[in-house]
């Protein structure tokens, strides 16, 4: 008896492992060191898949025949408590063939996301907060942790951008699926009328570029501003130009970090970020999907939605995607996001195969 779920091949993953191996095999496997390493961790994913499959299969068997001799024996206490295990088999494989879906070139990295209000001042600045928020829940209840590298507050209530980077196993794997704009419908808690408001904030989320990928960025190409950072009403504002602004002039880009005290940190954090955007402008450009990473976030930013929370006036978040919802829409806000990432993944997946 064995098992089966929806659109998982554990036969793929089998394939890729003799592969990798017979690549680690040749005598010239570690003349590219970046390359060799990449290789090694796509083994360790692929062989981490199997090696739970099979744990869960032989789970499955041992359960079957000790069902069928309890059965046999009619004993019907044992038989209910083996049955009642059934549905945490189910579960632990749900959860493995999500895991088998990261298997994409990039899906290992850790992620930079931002996030930025769309056009309503105040309203969608607050929903931009409250989407930062809920990443952040996310990911401690992913296990992953984060890290702020800008923050720029709103004079009201809200952010006007924030970037952050998301540190855990295939963090961008599961956070690609966010990219795009997020629709709020409420009651605006800053309209005194009480009138019913819809807001947009885009989320971008890029992978995070480590020492095995070369992101080549010439000093001649870059404007790099220092200025003082400011807080929301006059607090918290440094006495030390240590923010810092860098602009890729070649492709437009602007980055910019002032969550540190230190210049030195937030030069550090601004240059994650750029490398983060460049190399997922040569990524776009090297799949022929798009001519310019910066046009379709300009794009995104005012095109249709990927999802919608609705407050009011009934509750409920859409992803129009893969058309998976919820009703519990606090529940989502507190960091339930992994029915979408789930929906999102299988319907990837499904366009590729």
């Amino acid at each position: 008896m064995g098992l089966c779920g929806g659109i998982f091949d554990i036969d793929t993953h089998r394939e890729s492992i003799e592969k990798l191996e017979g690549t680690m095999s040749q005598p010239d496997f570690w003349n590219v060191p970046e390359k060799a390493q990449a290789t090694v961790r796509q083994l360790k994913d692929a062989k981490s898949v199997v090696e739970g499959y099979d744990k869960l299969e032989q789970s499955l068997k041992d359960s079957s025949e000790l069902f069928s001799m309890a059965q046999e024996e009619e004993d019907l206490d044992t038989a209910k408590e083996i049955e009642s295990e059934l549905p945490r088999l189910q579960t632990n494989l749900d959860a493995l063939e999500l895991r088998s879906f990261l298997s994409g070139e990039q899906d290992h990295c850790d992620a930079v996301v931002s996030i930025h209000p769309g056009a309503g001042g105040t309203e969608s600045q607050d929903w931009a907060q409250m989407l930062l928020r809920m990443y952040l829940r996310w990911a401690e209840r992913s296990g992953m942790t984060t890290h702020v590298l800008d923050l720029q507050a709103a004079d009201e209530a809200g952010i006007k951008d924030a970037t952050f980077e998301v540190n855990g196993s295939h963090a961008f794997g599961h956070l690609r699926a966010e990219s795009g704009v997020h629709r709020l419908v409420r009651i605006s808690p800053f309209d005194a009328s009480g009138r019913r408001h819809t807001s947009f904030a885009s989320v971008f989320v890029y992978p995070q570029v480590d020492d095995a990928i070369e992101v080549e960025i010439v000093e001649s190409d870059l404007r790099i501003d220092t200025f003082r950072a400011s807080g929301a009403g006059g607090q918290h504002i440094n006495k030390t130009d240590s923010a810092v602004r860098i602009t890729h002039m070649p492709s437009g880009l602007v980055v910019s970090s002032q969550n540190e005290r230190s210049q030195h940190r937030n030069r550090e954090n601004a240059f994650k970020i750029l490398k983060a955007r460049l190399y997922a402008i040569k990524l776009e450009e090297e799949r022929k999907k798009l001519d310019n990473l910066y046009d379709q976030q300009k794009d995104n930013a005012w095109g249709s939605q990927i999802r919608s929370y609705v407050f009011q006036p009934y509750t409920m978040v859409k992803d129009h995607r893969t058309n998976f919802e919820i009703r519990d829409v606090q529940k989502v806000m507190d960091g339930g996001i992994d029915g979408f990432i789930d929906a999102f993944l299988r319907s990837d997946l499904n366009r590729k195969v």
